[in-house]
């Protein structure tokens, strides 16, 4: 069940991952956004520094956690904000936090989602591959 409706502003210190208006074919009947809708939309933020930061492919292997908080309807602007957390051996852990504007004219908006997943560096035959960047 939804939490009561808390206005916010987009985070100031960075810039959306991703940013996305919900058409009517990404609804159900009365006009609130699929979960799973959603969820790819989460899941292409947080492929984006994944992939950056493997310098390559990456395949989603976990969601650790997805938690809805407030639905999306028709119209709104989503703004997805993603944010690597934890780099292993081959794999690569976001965080993604995802805002939406009621009325676009305005800054204040409502926190949506927020999730984690994990992803690993794939090579070309889709076998795991080290990370080469700095690890936690």
């Amino acid at each position: 069940m939804a939490e009561r409706e808390e206005l916010v502003t987009l985070p100031k210190n960075k810039e959306p991952t991703l940013r996305v208006i919900p058409m009517p074919a990404d609804a159900n009947h009365t006009g609130d956004i699929f979960g799973g809708w959603i969820m790819s939309q989460v899941d292409l933020a947080g492929s984006i520094p994944a992939v950056r930061l493997a310098q390559g492919r990456v395949a989603t292997v976990a969601v650790n956690s997805f938690v809805f908080r407030q639905p999306v309807f028709v119209g709104d602007v989503v703004s997805l904000y993603a944010e690597v957390v934890k780099v292993g051996r081959t794999s690569i852990t976001v965080d993604v936090e995802v805002y939406s504007q009621r009325r676009p004219e305005k800054e204040l908006c409502v926190k949506v989602t927020e999730a984690t997943l994990t992803y690993v560096a794939v090579d070309d035959n889709r076998q795991p591959r080290v990370v080469s960047a700095p690890r936690n």
